[in-house]
Formats: C-alpha cells, structure tokens, sequence
C-alpha cells in the first residue's frame, strides 16, 4: 500500500523538478535512490552500482519520465561508495553527459582499482591494530575484492569546489562538503527551495555508518598517521545541516525527510547513548575495540566486523576526546582503551 506522506513529498520534489529513480543493489542497505533533474542541463544524481539490473531498472525509470540514458547531460555524484559511482562511466560514455564530483574525490575515481586496494590494506591494518582474528580480516579482504566489481573507474570532467555552485537553467545547486559517512560524502542545496540532494548524509529509516576510511589524500594515509575520526567529523557534519533551513532531504536510500533538526537530534542522542555503554565497558578495564565489540553485541558476522569496529573506535574516538579513556599499544602492536 503507498505511503502517503513518502508520496506526497515526492510530489513536492517533482513539482520542482527532481524525480527519484529507485535502483536495486546486491547489498543489505537495499535500493539507492537515484534523481532525475528535469532542467537544462539533464542531469542525474548518482547511479547505482555497475550491474545489469541496476542498468535495467535504471532505464526503467527514466523512460517513465519520456527519458532515456543518451538524453543524460550531467552525472553528478554524492560520493564515492559503489553503490553510487558503479554505472557512471557507462553511462557517460552512452550519453556524452560530463561527471561531476567534488574535487578531492576526482583522483580515487580515476584509480578506483588502485584506490580500492589501498582503502583494503588500510582497512585491514586497522583490524590487525585492534585486535580482530586474522582469519576474519582475510575473510573481510576477500569480501570486499569481491564487491569491487560493483564499482568502476570514472573520469570526472567538472571536479566541484566546496562552497561552489552547480548552474543550471532554472535552478543553482550549494556544493557542500559533509564527510563522515566517507571522506568524500558532498550533499547539493537548492536554497530557493530549501531541497537538499543529501546522498548517504543523512537517512530516515536508519543510521549512516561514519566507516572509518583512508583518507582521499593518500599522502594523509600513511603508516603512523592519526586514525582518521569518522564519528567525531560525521558528528561535525550532522551539526552543520542541523542548522540549515531546509524544507525536503532527499537521500540516497529510503524515503524524503522533512524534519532534518529532529532527526539529526534523535541521532545524536543515539550516539551518546552509545558513547556511555562503551565507556561503562572500559570503566571495567582494559580492552580492544574487538573485545568491546563482542561484549556489545556478541558474535559478529564476518560481513559485519569491519562496520562493528568503525562504530566502536567513532565511540572510543569521542571518549578520548573528553579525556575519559586513554589509548595504548602493547608490544603484540594490538591498541587497547583504558580508562583515564
């Protein structure tokens, strides 16, 4: 049965030109939301992953708009996870449309094989550094080699500044930056309508894991750097659109959202409710972010473990800034939370 507030706020965000295009994705987030910007240029708001189906259905809903992919002028992507970026290049080279993106992400597009393998070793030293078994981190690594097929390079013709706009004949689009979720997570502002293309941002029917990421900039990923603090910065972020006055989210999974400063609100009230049991835990004593991880939610599925661990360290991240844990590295090279 349809949802009339979901359909009435599509209709809102149709009347002004923007349709969403649901497409399906092999993973459990399920189907990303795509856009359709009826304006000069025509311009398509992410595009799901690089498959047959997403392909299909992706055709599927343009057509119901009298479109179909050559008609496309301009690809404009949210941010780099595959989900988004996999069928961009096919479909600019079918089109002719030019990629936008924000400048810091054109590079990783570029190399995306290259870029993806570095993110795994990152991710993987991660895991060995707090104290995941080796058999799971070699099972994360072969997990994520195979979904890399999802994805694909892109090249990006219009690299975007922050704080620039994207002109088109009946509307400008704000290009602001709001990592957390990743490195590269950008959301698009309409400020004549107050609509907000938001990407992985911000969604309704669940939180957007802030994954902790290697750095888009490779020369701010090498070993001994900080660990990058994707709930601290995600956190940052959320504060940033709370204080946007804004009539309509669009995101790029589930249904629109109109009241963004409540939900982001609940979000950050989930995130200190979470932030306190984990400090109750190392109150007790010494422990890994595994250890931690296993104690709040048992037996982890492998496919699971690397999002357990960056949910867990974002946490921690909080609490060491407060000045409540402290940080240390045994001889084994395994980093353990105490408290202060």
């Amino acid at each position: 049965m349809p949802d009339p507030t979901r359909e009435r706020d599509l209709a809102v965000a149709a009347a002004a030109g923007i349709h969403r295009v649901p497409v399906p994705t092999p993973f459990a987030v399920g189907r990303v939301n795509c856009y359709l910007i009826e304006d000069d240029p025509l311009t398509l708001v992410d595009c799901g992953p690089n498959s047959g189906t997403s392909l299909m259905v992706l055709e599927a809903g343009l057509a119901a708009h009298g479109r179909q992919v050559a008609d496309l002028q301009r690809i404009v992507l949210t941010h780099q996870h595959i989900d988004h970026i996999g069928l961009a290049q096919i479909l600019a080279d079918r089109s002719g449309a030019e990629v936008c993106c924000l400048d810091a992400l054109a590079p990783w597009l570029a190399s995306y094989s290259d870029r993806m393998e570095s993110d795994d070793a990152f991710s993987a030293d991660l895991m060995h550094a707090h104290g995941l078994p080796e058999d799971v981190v070699l099972a994360l690594r072969a997990v994520s080699a195979s979904f890399r097929a999802w994805g694909a390079a892109v090249r990006a013709d219009t690299p975007l500044a922050v704080g620039s706009t994207l002109d088109f004949a009946g509307r400008s689009l704000r290009v602001l930056h709001r990592p957390g979720h990743s490195p590269s997570d950008t959301v698009f502002h309409d400020e004549a309508t107050g609509i907000l293309l938001a990407g992985d941002h911000l969604i309704a029917h669940i939180s957007s894991n802030p994954l902790v990421s290697r750095p888009l900039d490779e020369l701010g990923a090498g070993t001994g750097s900080p660990r990058p603090r994707a709930l601290v910065t995600y956190l940052q972020s959320l504060r940033q659109t709370a204080a946007m006055e804004l009539s309509l989210v669009l995101p790029g999974h589930g249904d629109p959202i109109t009241d963004h400063v409540s939900l982001i609100a609940g979000r950050i009230r989930g995130h200190d409710r979470r932030k306190r049991k984990i400090a109750a835990l190392i109150d007790q004593g010494p422990r890994t972010a595994y250890e931690i991880a296993t104690s709040l939610w048992g037996n982890i599925a492998v496919t699971q473990a690397y999002l357990t661990l960056s949910e867990v360290l974002g946490h921690v991240d909080l609490l060491l800034a407060e000045g409540r844990v402290t940080e240390s590295t045994d001889d084994d090279g395994v980093v353990r939370f105490s408290p202060a």
